[in-house]
C-alpha cells in the first residue's frame, strides 16, 4: 500500500506499547493497529517522537515495523529520523522492503539557517534513496528548527519523492494558508498536508487547506469523524465535537507528560495492556490520572466513546 500527494484523512501517530518491565508488548501492538484501522484511519505512522523511537534497539524497531505492516490494512509510514544518515538509510530501506508505504524525516535540532535545512534534506534524500516516498516533519516547538513556507517550497521543489508535509508549527494556520496560496498560484507543486500537535488546532486547519491530521490523540475515531464533518461542510457539528474534546486535547499538550496521558487514555479504552514507557520517562501522578479520568467522564456526556 502506498500514499501520495493526494493522501487525506487521519494518519494515526502510534505509541509503542511496553510491558511494565520495559519489554515490547506485541499483543498490544496488534490491538492498537486494529484499533486505528477500525477507527477509520487512512494510515498509521510508527516510530515517531511519541513512539519512543530513540529508546529502541535497531532490531526492536525492525520487529515493530514487520508486526504493524503485516497486520495493517492501511499504509504505514515509518519514522526514520536519526543522528546519522547511515542509520536512517538502513531503517528506511529495510522498512520499504518489509512493505512500508514510506518514511518520515525530521530535521535535527542543530540546523539554523535556511541553507542548512535545505542541504540537510538533500543529504537525507540521497541517503534513503530518491525512490522512497517520504513525509517532511515540521515541528519547531520540539525540534527548534524553523522552516518558513519558502524553505518548505525549496525542499518540495528539489525532491519530488516528498509526498506530504506533517505540519506542526504553532502558531501555524497562516503557514498552511500561505502554502496553499502558493500552490493555487502555480508556484509550488501539490503535496498533502496533515497536521499534528495532538489535534489542538484541528478545528480550523481543514478550513485553511489541510487534508487531515497526523497525530496520536487517544480518540482517533473522533479525529476521523471530525475530518469527515469538515469535508461534508457540517462546520457547526464539527466544532461542537471538537469543543467537547478540547479540554483533554489541551491537557495532553503539557510538555513532558503528553505521552503518559495518551497511553493512560489508550489503556482506559482497552487498547493497551499497560501505560508503561521506557526509561527515562515522566510518569503521571495519581492526582494527574484522576484529572484525566474526570475529563473523560465530562467528554462522555457528549461523546459516549469516552465512557471508559
Amino acid at each position: 500500500m502506498t500514499f501520495d500527494t493526494r493522501s487525506r484523512g487521519v494518519y494515526a501517530i502510534a505509541t509503542t506499547p511496553f510491558f511494565d518491565d520495559g519489554s515490547i508488548d506485541f499483543g498490544s501492538i496488534d490491538r492498537l493497529t486494529d484499533f486505528y484501522v477500525e477507527s477509520g484511519c487512512t494510515g498509521i505512522t510508527i516510530l515517531g517522537i511519541m513512539g519512543e523511537a530513540p529508546k529502541l534497539e535497531p532490531d526492536e524497531s525492525r520487529a515493530i515495523v514487520r508486526r504493524v505492516v503485516s497486520r495493517a490494512a492501511v499504509p504505514v509510514i515509518v519514522g526514520v529520523s536519526a543522528p546519522g544518515f547511515a542509520a536512517m538509510r538502513s531503517l528506511a530501506r529495510e522498512s520499504m522492503e518489509i512493505g512500508a508505504a514510506g518514511v518520515m524525516i525530521a530535521p535535527p535540532p542543530a540546523l539554523r539557517t535556511d541553507d542548512q535545512i535545505v542541504n540537510y534534506f538533500a543529504g537525507a534524500v540521497e541517503a534513503v534513496g530518491e525512490d522512497v516516498p517520504w513525509v517532511l516533519q515540521d515541528y519547531p516547538l520540539t525540534l527548534t528548527v524553523v522552516m518558513t513556507p519558502g524553505v518548505i517550497a525549496r525542499i518540495m521543489s528539489d525532491h519530488p519523492s516528498c509526498q506530504m508535509l506533517k505540519h506542526e508549527d504553532w502558531p501555524g494556520l497562516e503557514k498552511v494558508s500561505k502554502l496553499r496560496a502558493m500552490q493555487k498560484a502555480g508556484t509550488l507543486r501539490d503535496f498533502s498536508i496533515l497536521c499534528g500537535n495532538g489535534g489542538l488546532f484541528l478545528d480550523f486547519e481543514p478550513e485553511r487547506g489541510a487534508d487531515g491530521a497526523m497525530t496520536g490523540y487517544g480518540f482517533p475515531d473522533m479525529l476521523c469523524e471530525l475530518v469527515d464533518l469538515f469535508a461534508a461542510g457540517r462546520r457547526d457539528e464539527a466544532h461542537d465535537l471538537f469543543d467537547a474534546h478540547l479540554p483533554l486535547i489541551r491537557y495532553e499538550q503539557q510538555l513532558g507528560i503528553g505521552l503518559a496521558i495518551r497511553k493512560h487514555v489508550l489503556k482506559r479504552r482497552g487498547v493497551l495492556s499497560s501505560d508503561a514507557q521506557r526509561k527515562p520517562a515522566q510518569l503521571l501522578s495519581a492526582t494527574a490520572k484522576a484529572e484525566v479520568d474526570y475529563l473523560l467522564a465530562r467528554i462522555a456526556r457528549y461523546d459516549r466513546r469516552a465512557a471508559v
